[in-house]
């Protein structure tokens, strides 16, 4: 845990959120800025600051997040339609808070381009 991270703060429930999922490698919560009407937030309960600091060791909690967000898409009733997956890196990458998450964002059509 990193004692000045957001994240870590609302996986420690030092902070609030609506969290949605949790379990003992990761913990998922909307986002409260959210880009589109479902956004919603998956990260590991390990503080891994972004893609760049990522090891092998983390292999598996990398992929349990994307089968986390398959479960919210279909809880959330966004699998159907469709969904998009991001995870931002680095601050031209659009990365704002340095604990690696990944975004599900649905609820709209995306075909036409970024959000």
């Amino acid at each position: 845990m990193s004692e000045d991270c957001i994240f870590c703060k609302i996986i420690a429930n030092e902070l609030p959120g609506e969290i949605l999922y949790r379990d003992d490698r990761v913990t998922a919560f909307r986002d409260i800025q959210p880009a589109t009407p479902v956004h919603v937030l998956i990260v590991p309960n390990k503080h891994i600051p972004s893609m760049n600091e990522a090891t092998s060791e983390d292999e598996a909690v990398l992929g349990h997040m994307q089968l986390v967000a398959k479960k919210l898409a279909i809880k959330e009733g966004i699998a159907e339609k469709g969904y998009r997956l991001i995870t931002n890196t680095g601050p031209e990458g659009g990365q704002v808070v340095y604990h690696i998450h990944l975004h599900l964002l649905g609820g709209k059509s995306m075909a036409g381009g970024l959000v």
